[in-house]
């Protein structure tokens, strides 16, 4: 009787190993999949003065939201070992993608609408939304649901207006209009539509 309760236990310790391997095994497949976000540096303050380095604007000195994209080595992109910076969502997209042959970002952060408290505002003839450029304002676009082509304006006139919460995207499309979108599905055909 004694030997088949030894059988038990090597088959019971066999298969909790195996389980064991096959549990750490799945845990780093896991781990890979999400890895991408992981990855993604940490959003930085904007300052008021820096220019885009897409369309060369003073960012402080517009309205809607900003971006920035980081890189392994931003001297690939950027003449400066820093994150490339952008007066809108639009001049983000257009630099990433006019740069893809030459580096990919690690991560594009945009400011994230559900997070702020905003404005929106008629200006001139134009209706604008306010613009927001602390690190904790920005949001990995891939998280984000962006309304295009709306009736409020960002620095480079039509813009991708980005929300972490996809409610709030759609409430501010029932009240300004625009198309809803994933970062996943930003073209840029898109973005050079809006322009």
């Amino acid at each position: 009787m004694d030997e088949p309760t030894a059988a038990v236990d090597r088959i019971v310790t066999r298969r909790t190993v195996l389980g064991g391997v096959g549990a750490v095994c799945l845990g780093s497949i896991a781990g890979c999949l999400d890895g991408d976000d992981a990855s993604v540096p940490d959003p930085i303050s904007i300052d008021d003065d820096q220019s885009c380095d897409q369309c060369t604007m003073v960012i402080g000195n517009h309205p809607g939201p900003a971006g920035q994209a980081h890189y392994e080595d931003p001297t690939e992109v950027v003449d400066d070992d820093r994150p490339a910076q952008f007066c809108s969502s639009l001049c983000a997209y257009a630099f990433t993608f006019d740069n893809e042959a030459t580096a990919e970002p690690e991560g594009i952060h945009l400011t994230d609408y559900s997070t702020v408290d905003y404005t929106v505002s008629d200006d001139n003839g134009s209706t604008t939304i306010s613009r927001h450029l602390e690190a904790d304002d920005f949001e990995n676009a891939s998280a984000l649901t962006l309304v295009t082509d709306s009736d409020v304006d960002g620095a480079m006139g039509a813009s991708l207006i980005p929300f972490s919460d996809a409610d709030n995207a759609d409430a501010f499309q029932d009240e300004y209009g625009g198309d809803i979108y994933d970062h996943d599905d930003i073209t840029q055909e898109l973005i050079m539509s809006l322009m």
